[in-house]
């Protein structure tokens, strides 16, 4: 089972954000938005993998510290039935190993700068 095929504007990205604080999730879907990408936001790994089975995005903002579902067990189960390329932003210790872990593209730490974020965003979704 893997995310469903893209439908809408074939010439832009789609990202994904993953994150349990709404304020994050608002920031991050207007930065995206502004810089040109579809952007679908989730509360946690379950409502992630939810919005993946109908939405299929180029690249995956992804917190790993949340309710619910975390980001490794999101990125574990995700692996099992897609690779879609996930860029790790998170508060968590020895992230770059946590990102190695989960088999991400790149990491974030927070708090971030939206500045380091989104080139690592456009690389990853195969834009840069």
């Amino acid at each position: 089972m893997s995310c469903s095929a893209p439908v809408g504007t074939k010439d832009q990205k789609r990202v994904l954000v993953v994150d349990d604080d709404a304020s994050i999730r608002e920031l991050l879907s207007t930065a995206f938005e502004d810089d040109g990408y579809e952007v679908v936001p989730a509360i946690n790994g379950a409502d992630a993998l939810s919005v993946c089975e109908r939405w299929r995005p180029d690249v995956i903002v992804l917190d790993l510290m949340m309710p619910v579902m975390d980001g490794w067990t999101f990125a574990k189960r995700l692996h099992e039935r897609d690779e879609i390329p996930i860029v790790v932003l998170s508060a968590a210790n020895d992230l770059a190993r946590h990102g190695k872990t989960i088999g991400a593209a790149d990491v974030v730490g927070k708090p971030f700068d939206l500045d380091q974020l989104l080139p690592k965003v456009a690389r990853a979704a195969g834009g840069v």
